[in-house]
């Protein structure tokens, strides 16, 4: 089997509603053909990294144009040591590298007509949990941003009224009055009124979902080593499953955050590939990663960063934010290793601008996603997605 050819495109689908953030999303995918008439497909979870993962894919297929899909793992390597800017690679070439890696497992599965979690050496699980993601833009068909602490209260009881036992929240996108956040307000030591109204947010969700839900706090990398150690200790007797992106993702600055706060750490959306994730490991400042299939070098390197996590005793909870493309293949993944967390479900997997974009919408039912025996990756690319103007045919 050889790779011929493939579609790469550029889609959108409605967004937002609020004034501070873009109105659409941009999509990268991209289909793989073969001289067998198999193809498969991938995408691109690089959120506002879209034109140049594009133009990383361009510059990549020379390296991947008539060869085996099977050698995966041969073309990752010679992807990362035949072009220049592969070693130390970063989000762009991570993002490119792992749509193009996607669609090679999607190919792989269909010729060899099984499914993915049997080439990933077998699920251990069935089903997996999920948590209901990124709930102060909503917890509905569009974003919408939550100023009010009822606003938070709100949007955590109607997940749990659609079965899930654990969200996750940003609490400092906005402040009181609805003014966004941004790094002129959320750096360095904080002013107590600002950590109070974190506080009050946090402490009333914490009392409306109850103790035996699980609550993230999600930071965005927003806030930086000092800000998060005070908003840390602000919420220390709310039971925090994890503390997510506190700081920018700079392995010494978060050690010192992890050696100064009492709740577990995450980071990983935007930590690429093994060379910068060891660096977390060896000083045990993370206690569970996120990687993304979609920007952490595809399935092939997400399974090895996996891997060496479950090494260092660090769990794994997969970052999904994309189309619904990446979500069966990342529970696929999920069903296989020993460290597994918890699934993010993303709010926007609501949104039905999105939904048209894939041939299947993949939702939790009451907080859980079956893992299926689908043939592939699990889910296509719809028309609408593969007819986008916006395109190119790479022979």
């Amino acid at each position: 089997m050889k790779i011929t050819s493939a579609k790469l495109f550029l889609a959108e689908y409605n967004r937002s509603e609020t004034p501070e953030f873009p109105k659409k999303s941009k999509v990268v995918g991209i289909r793989i053909y073969t001289d067998e008439g198999i193809y498969g497909d991938g995408e691109v979870a690089g959120i506002h990294a879209t034109y140049g993962a594009f133009g990383v894919i361009k510059d990549m297929w020379p390296f991947i144009s008539g060869k085996d899909p099977f050698d995966n793992e041969v073309l990752w390597d010679q992807l990362m040591l035949r072009t220049f800017w592969g070693q130390n690679g970063g989000a762009f070439w991570y993002s490119a590298v792992s749509a193009i890696d996607i669609a090679l497992w999607d190919i792989k599965s269909k010729a060899l007509n099984v499914p993915l979690y049997k080439l990933l050496g077998g699920k251990r699980r069935d089903k997996v949990r999920c948590y209901a993601s990124q709930l102060q833009f909503g917890w509905g068909p569009i974003d919408s941003p939550a100023v009010t602490v009822q606003d938070y209260v709100d949007r955590a009881r109607l997940a749990l009224q659609d079965g899930y036992d654990a969200i996750k929240i940003d609490f400092l996108n906005w402040d009181e009055k609805g003014n966004i956040l941004n790094e002129t307000n959320r750096l360095g030591l904080l002013p107590p009124e600002l950590v109070q109204v974190f506080s009050d947010r946090v402490h009333a969700v914490r009392e409306a979902i109850g103790p035996k839900v699980d609550l993230i706090i999600e930071n965005h990398a927003g806030t930086n080593s000092n800000s998060a150690i005070q908003l840390s200790a602000a919420v220390q007797d709310c039971n925090i499953y994890y503390f997510e992106e506190p700081n920018t993702p700079v392995f010494y600055n978060n050690k010192y955050v992890k050696d100064n706060v009492k709740m577990p750490l995450a980071h990983g959306e935007r930590v690429f590939g093994r060379w910068e994730y060891i660096r977390y490991f060896m000083d045990n400042s993370i206690q569970v990663i996120q990687p993304d299939i979609g920007n952490a070098g595809g399935i092939t390197e997400t399974k090895r960063i996996c891997d060496m996590a479950y090494t260092f005793d660090v769990g794994v909870q997969i970052h999904t934010c994309a189309s619904h493309l990446l979500t069966p293949p990342s529970v696929q993944l999920e069903a296989c290793i020993p460290n597994f967390v918890i699934h993010e479900q993303h709010m926007r997997s609501m949104n039905p601008s999105n939904q048209e974009l894939t041939a299947k919408v993949v939702m939790p039912k009451n907080g859980y996603l079956d893992v299926t025996d689908d043939i592939g990756i699990g889910n296509e690319w719809s028309d609408k997605a593969l007819a986008s103007e916006d395109q190119i045919t790479l022979n």
